[in-house]
């Protein structure tokens, strides 16, 4: 693979306002519930009253995400009739709707749940990164919708050397084997407390 391309996600700043799910739904002419950007609210704590003192430890913070590309996605793996693929020049994972037979089996796969079933043609289909806005020069819509400019996408290693190799956060699947292909700043109380 000569490059792979890949989202990055400023989290630290999102206010969870779904402009880049609805302006991705919009472009995309998607049905009801069908998301191939989905944000997710994440929020939790607790607080203590102590001589009429109340202290807090809560927190609220939002994740946006689509497909992240996966260096070893297993959508393909489980795909049964090769219709989902890797591309060489760029690392995008993608659909031949002409192959898809629309088993879902991707979908169950997928633990970011990327691929949605389109029960007008009965077959799969996800983010292709605005493959068509790519080609005339434009950025994915989503990253273009964004009023807090929080979304912004390139090359994975230039992504990675930028703003660091953070790819998973506290409410997300664990997709270590997977190897997605987004950086992520991730809010304060969405850090990474896993040990290594």
């Amino acid at each position: 693979m000569s490059r792979q391309m890949a989202f990055y996600v400023e989290q630290k700043h999102c206010t969870g306002c779904n402009t880049c799910q609805i302006a991705c739904k919009d472009k995309n002419n998607l049905s009801r519930g069908e998301r191939f950007r989905q944000v997710h609210a994440y929020e939790g704590g607790s607080f203590t009253v102590e001589n009429k003192v109340i202290e807090h430890n809560i927190y609220a913070y939002w994740v946006s995400v689509s497909c992240n590309h996966c260096i070893n996605p297993h959508c393909v793996t489980v795909c049964p009739s090769g219709a989902i693929d890797k591309r060489a020049e760029d690392g995008l994972v993608l659909i031949d709707s002409e192959r898809c037979t629309g088993c879902r089996r991707c979908l169950a796969a997928c633990p970011y749940q990327a691929p949605q079933f389109d029960v007008t043609t009965c077959k799969m289909k996800k983010c292709d990164f605005c493959q068509d806005l790519l080609k005339e020069g434009k950025v994915p819509v989503c990253i273009s919708a964004c009023p807090m400019r929080v979304l912004g996408y390139g090359e994975l290693k230039e992504l990675q050397k930028k703003y660091g190799y953070a790819n998973w956060v506290k409410g997300l699947p664990d997709t270590t084997e997977l190897k997605p292909a987004w950086v992520l700043t991730p809010h304060r109380d969405a850090i990474d407390l896993r040990k290594d």
